[in-house]
Formats: structure tokens, sequence, C-alpha cells
């Protein structure tokens, strides 16, 4: 059983930045794809992003405002969102092998 845990989230006003981290138990992300997903309450999960090796693809809602970065020595991939805006406030959760986490609530807001 894997498990992930994100953190990172909070509040930020609009414009502002937040890094996103996902850590899994174990070293998965070297082997499989990791992606980033966010939810609105009422709304259908929305996908985010999505990582495997070097290559890294963006939903057009957040290309050229999130980047991927990872810590394979600490079995982490981070989300660097910035530019943020009211639209993006959400539940952002990280999958991978199957496996979710619980989410980190970020809300973006003046």
């Amino acid at each position: 059983q894997v498990q992930l845990v994100e953190s990172g989230g909070g509040l930020v006003q609009p414009g502002g930045s937040l890094t996103l981290s996902c850590i899994a138990s174990e070293n998965i992300f070297k082997t499989f794809s990791m992606a980033w997903y966010r939810q609105v309450p009422g709304q259908e999960r929305e996908w985010v992003a999505t990582t495997q090796n070097s290559v890294n693809l963006f939903a057009d809602s957040v290309e050229g405002r999130f980047t991927i970065s990872r810590d394979d020595a600490k079995n982490t991939i981070y989300l660097q969102m910035n530019s943020l805006q009211p639209e993006d406030t959400a539940l952002y959760f990280c999958t991978s092998k199957g496996f979710w986490g619980q989410g980190t609530q970020v809300t973006v807001s003046s």
C-alpha cells in the first residue's frame, strides 16, 4: 500500500505563488507516472499536470504558470504554482500507481 501525502496548500492572494509537495512512502516516481488533479466541491475532478521521467504535461488552464520539479532522493514531486487566480482555488491531489493522496487545499482570494 503506497501512501501519498500532499502538503503546501494555503491561502494566497491573486497573483501569488504556492508550491505543493507530494511525498510517496515508496520510491515509485522513477517507475510510475504521477499526476496532479484538483477538485472544487460539486464539480468533476480536473486534471492539472502529469510527470514521468523528464516529461511534464500541463492542462491548458495552468500551462505557463505551473511547473513541476522533483527530488527523487526524497520521493517527492513539487508543483510550483505561480500567478495564481481565484479559479485555481480547489483541493489538490496527487496520484500515482493507482493511489491517491488526501489532498491539500489551495485558496486564492484577496
